[in-house]
C-alpha cells in the first residue's frame, strides 16, 4: 500500500507525542514511589550506574573485566531482590519501575520487520480520516444511512425510475468501496447537483481509507488551483507541490465538482495530466461532475472525453434535487 506523505507526517508526529506523553507520566509516577519510599530510588541510581563503573575501571587497567562482571551480577542480583522485597512491602506491582511498551510488537518504534506496524497504522487512519473530514462530512456519510425514500419511484422516458437508478449506483459504489484495490477500475459520477453523488463518494472514501488506503479527496476547483500555484507561483511555499504529488500519487482520488470552475487552457491541461498520469501509475480516481459526458468532450477536449469513456465506468444520476426537497418538507 501507498502512504500519504502529509499525513504520515502528521501521524508520526501524533504517535511521538503520546508516546512522550506516556513516558512523562511514567516518570512521574516513579518519583512518586522514590519519594514514598527513598531507598527504592537509591536502588534505582546504583542498578544503573555500578556496572558502567566497574567495567570502565576493569578496561582503563588492561585487566580481564570478567571478574568484575561477575561482581556486579551478584550485586545486581541483591539489588533486585532488594527492590522487590521493598515494593511488595509498599504495596506496590512488581513492575511499577518498569517502562512498558504500549505495543509489544515493535516496542513503541512504529514499525516491526522493515514495515508499518499496526500501532501506527491505527494513527495513519485517524489522521486520514481527519483530513477527508476537512471537506467531507465523514461522520453521518455512511453507507448504512443512505436514504432511498428521496428518490421517485415513477419511470420516466427512460424506462427506469430513478430510484431504480439510485439502487443501481449505490450497489456499484458499495461493492467498489469494499472490494477497492490494485484491479479496481475508475468511476465517472455524472448528473445534476443534489442527487447524492457527493453523499457516495464520501461513503467510498470512509470505507476505502478505514482499509488502509492512501486517500485524497478535493474539489477540481481547488485541485487546478494548486496545479497552477505550482508551476507559476512557486515562491509561495512547496505545499503546493506537495498537494499535487499526493493528487497524482495517491491510491485513489476523489475530484468532486469538475465543471464548476473557470475552464481555461491551463485547466485542459491539468485534468488531461490527472487522468493520463494516474492511468499510466494504476492510480484509481472517482470524478463527480454535473455535466454530462457530451459537455465534458466540449469544454475539455475529446482526448479527455475519450479517456473517459474508455477507461472509467459512467454512473448517471438523475432525478429530483435532495436538497430542496428536504428543504420543502423542512418549510
Amino acid at each position: 500500500m501507498k502512504y500519504d506523505g502529509k499525513i504520515m507526517s502528521r501521524a508520526m508526529e501524533r504517535y511521538k507525542e503520546d508516546k512522550e506523553r506516556r513516558s512523562s507520566r511514567f516518570q512521574a509516577r516513579q518519583e512518586a514511589i522514590f519519594r514514598a519510599v527513598p531507598r527504592l530510588g537509591e536502588i534505582d541510581r546504583e542498578l544503573r550506574s555500578t556496572m558502567s563503573q566497574i567495567v570502565s575501571s576493569a578496561l582503563r587497567r588492561g585487566t580481564d573485566p570478567l571478574p568484575a562482571i561477575r561482581v556486579i551480577r551478584d550485586r545486581n542480583l541483591d539489588l533486585q531482590r532488594q527492590r522487590a522485597e521493598l515494593l511488595a512491602e509498599n504495596g506496590y506491582d512488581m513492575d511499577a519501575l518498569e517502562e512498558k511498551p504500549l505495543c509489544p510488537l515493535c516496542n513503541d518504534t512504529g514499525f516491526q520487520k522493515g514495515a508499518m506496524c499496526e500501532c501506527l497504522q491505527k494513527y495513519y487512519d485517524r489522521e486520514q480520516i481527519r483530513e477527508l473530514s476537512k471537506v467531507l462530512d465523514m461522520g453521518t456519510a455512511s453507507f448504512e444511512t443512505f436514504d432511498f425514500q428521496w428518490y421517485d419511484t415513477q419511470r420516466g422516458e427512460l424506462g427506469v425510475s430513478p430510484r431504480e437508478n439510485m439502487e443501481k449506483n449505490f450497489d456499484t459504489c458499495q461493492d467498489y468501496a469494499h472490494q477497492f484495490g490494485p484491479r479496481s477500475g475508475n468511476l465517472l459520477l455524472s448528473g445534476e447537483p443534489g442527487l447524492g453523488k457527493t453523499f457516495l463518494s464520501a461513503c467510498i472514501a470512509r470505507v476505502v481509507s478505514g482499509n488502509g488506503f492512501s486517500v485524497v479527496y478535493d474539489t477540481a476547483a481547488h485541485v487546478f488551483a494548486r496545479f497552477e500555484t505550482d508551476k507559476f507561483r512557486r515562491d509561495q511555499g512547496e505545499e503546493a507541490g506537495e498537494d499535487v504529488n499526493r493528487y497524482l500519487n495517491c491510491e485513489l482520488l476523489i475530484l468532486d465538482d469538475l465543471g464548476t470552475e473557470m475552464t481555461t487552457a491551463f485547466v485542459q491541461s491539468a485534468l488531461y495530466q490527472i487522468i493520463n498520469s494516474r492511468l499510466l501509475s494504476g492510480g484509481k480516481t472517482i470524478i463527480s461532475t454535473n455535466l454530462s459526458p457530451a459537455e465534458i468532450g466540449r469544454r475539455y477536449s475529446p482526448q479527455i472525453l475519450s479517456r473517459l469513456m474508455g477507461e472509467y465506468q459512467i454512473l448517471p444520476f438523475f432525478g429530483e434535487d435532495i436538497r430542496l426537497l428536504k428543504r420543502e418538507r423542512e418549510q
